[in-house]
């Protein structure tokens, strides 16, 4: 038995998801015709309370079209230095909208609106316009560490106040709130856009959602065109969208409750100093007396997959596809190593 635990990006349909997808009427998205992506985008603009949304192939594409939607050249995104956007994108901010960048420190990859509030640039010639602020939840480099609404609450207010947008990378963000049992649409009320992947924890084939006003959409779309992020006939893959959010988002708890008897397994292990606080369904180890690369490969002999994640950390996440026979066979082999 292969036990991967790279990503939660590794899950296949299931058979339920493959049946709603091949039903799927579909058209030429491009057109604006295809009416399951256009069911999907008015689904989860509804769910969270937001004007409208635009249904693209990647998390990294609705990041960027949002970054590039709220900053212009010379101008600055404030986001932790260990943020998708910044770490994982391909340098995006700078190739597609020659933004500047300021990188603030914080607690498990979380920042506060006191740490924003000092990072704002002056209206000074020597310094780029302070113009967008961008959070991550679940925060994937701090081990899905989650924020609360009241931590974004001051936050939103800060940049209302100051007249900076406001961005959610919310690539797992369904892991937080079914963690918190806060609404969609309270969190909707507090963002410019927001970006939700379908494609992790919700078992999508492929997928993501920008959601924003009307006008940021229809700008967007443009922006989308200029990425080659148009598909035409979508409805295919969106159907799978509308099928996770149907039947998968309460399921996201079982994968939480894994991860957590993963992380005890783990800390068993004579190779394991410290388990980052288990949150979601990452579960990140901190090495000692060995290396990523030799406790990778002790897993390896054992058919376990993981990720390097730093100098001497490991990152496992558990996923639609990682059952209770894999926890099982898991807590065994790792005794092994």
């Amino acid at each position: 038995m292969l036990i991967d635990l790279r990503s939660d990006t590794l899950t296949q349909p299931t058979p339920g998801m493959k049946e709603a997808m091949f039903a799927a009427p579909i058209g030429d998205d491009v057109f604006g015709e295809d009416p399951t992506v256009n069911a999907l985008e008015e689904k989860i603009s509804k769910l969270f309370g937001m004007e409208a949304a635009l249904y693209c192939p990647s998390g990294t594409m609705t990041n960027q079209i949002a970054i590039r939607l709220h900053t212009r050249i010379q101008t600055e995104v404030i986001c932790h230095k260990y943020s998708h956007i910044y770490l994982y994108e391909g340098g995006g901010i700078m190739a597609n909208s020659l933004a500047s960048v300021k990188l603030l420190d914080g607690n498990l990859g979380k920042i506060t609106a006191a740490q924003i509030a000092e990072s704002i640039n002056p209206d000074d010639v020597h310094a780029p316009e302070t113009t967008l602020v961008s959070l991550e939840n679940t925060m994937n480099k701090g081990g899905g560490s989650i924020y609360t609404l009241d931590e974004i609450k001051p936050i939103h207010s800060l940049c209302q106040q100051k007249g900076i947008k406001l961005h959610l990378d919310g690539a797992r963000f369904f892991n937080a709130l079914v963690e918190t049992g806060e609404s969609p649409a309270d969190w909707g009320a507090h963002f410019d856009t927001i970006s939700i992947c379908l494609s992790k924890g919700l078992g999508c084939p492929i997928g993501s959602v920008l959601l924003g006003s009307k006008a940021d959409i229809k700008q967007a779309r443009k922006v989308r065109k200029v990425f080659g992020g148009g598909i035409r006939q979508a409805g295919f893959l969106a159907a799978a969208g509308i099928y996770a959010l149907d039947h998968h988002i309460e399921r996201l708890k079982e994968d939480h409750a894994k991860a957590r008897m993963l992380g005890e397994m783990l800390s068993k292990s004579p190779f394991v100093s410290e388990i980052l606080p288990v949150a979601t369904n990452i579960v990140i180890a901190r090495l000692e007396n060995t290396s990523p690369e030799e406790f990778m490969k002790k897993l390896a002999d054992q058919n376990i997959k993981s990720v390097k994640f730093g100098k001497d950390l490991v990152r496992f996440v558990t996923h639609l596809d990682f059952g209770d026979d894999h926890l099982e066979e898991f807590g065994k082999r790792i005794q092994n190593i």
